[in-house]
């Protein structure tokens, strides 16, 4: 990339929102998480509806290489989510991040493999949280997409390579039951997934992209753990 495309890219309102501190997206890290705008996936249980369909953001990737330079020594990492911070090309952001001094996380629906392969590759990334969507065969009816392959494929080179990351999924009753959380189970387990699986209830909010009002909460007493160790984080 020549120096005028990589500033022009710095310069575009990518970025949807940030969140200046946090204590507990990045387990263990003072950190400050940045919205990209923009997702490849419509899940229907998706509360972040405006960033999803935001067809310009608020602030560039200069803006918050701005206010890292001002937070260094003060925050140990920052936390790359979305929308589906994927479907930016963050390589050379990261490089900047890098230089900072601070830890990268990215949050990601881990269907663009090749970026992240770029990523762990030029080690601009240290940690990321994979969302398991849903079984194979409700894939597509909760995402909008026929993407679960591509997103298998992931998990299988991230196993392969022994890089550091987690599955969780967030769990809606009107979409996903204990079946379909047993059977995620299964597959993680036949992957050879050994990390910590993480489970969160949906969370109702004003809107969501499948106008979902939850009724009932999962019976966490029908999940079959197998030999994983399964975390609720709400």
């Amino acid at each position: 990339m020549n120096i005028d495309s990589e500033l022009n890219l710095l310069n575009q309102k990518t970025i949807y929102d940030f969140t200046k501190f946090t204590t507990t997206d990045y387990i263990g890290y003072l950190s400050c998480v940045v919205w990209f705008r923009g997702c490849n996936l419509r899940c229907q249980y998706c509360y972040n509806d405006d960033i999803v369909f935001s067809k310009e953001g608020n602030y560039s990737q200069n803006d918050i290489l701005t206010f890292l330079k001002s937070r260094v020594g003060l925050l140990d990492a920052v936390v790359l989510s979305g929308g589906e911070a994927t479907t930016h090309d963050l390589t050379n952001f990261c490089k900047k991040i890098k230089e900072l001094g601070f830890k990268i996380k990215v949050d990601t629906n881990g269907t663009n493999l090749e970026l992240l392969k770029v990523l762990i590759n030029e080690k601009l990334v240290d940690y990321m949280a994979i969302d398991f969507k849903a079984p194979k065969e409700k894939y597509q009816q909760i995402t909008g997409v026929d993407k679960y392959n591509r997103f298998i494929k992931t998990i299988k080179y991230l196993i392969d390579i022994n890089f550091n990351f987690e599955l969780r999924t967030t769990v809606s009753t009107n979409l996903l039951n204990e079946n379909d959380i047993n059977n995620i189970i299964d597959t993680i387990n036949n992957l050879g997934y050994t990390n910590t699986y993480y489970l969160q209830n949906f969370l109702q909010t004003t809107s969501n992209i499948g106008n979902i009002i939850e009724q009932k909460k999962i019976d966490k007493k029908k999940i079959d753990s197998r030999d994983l160790t399964i975390q609720w984080r709400n």
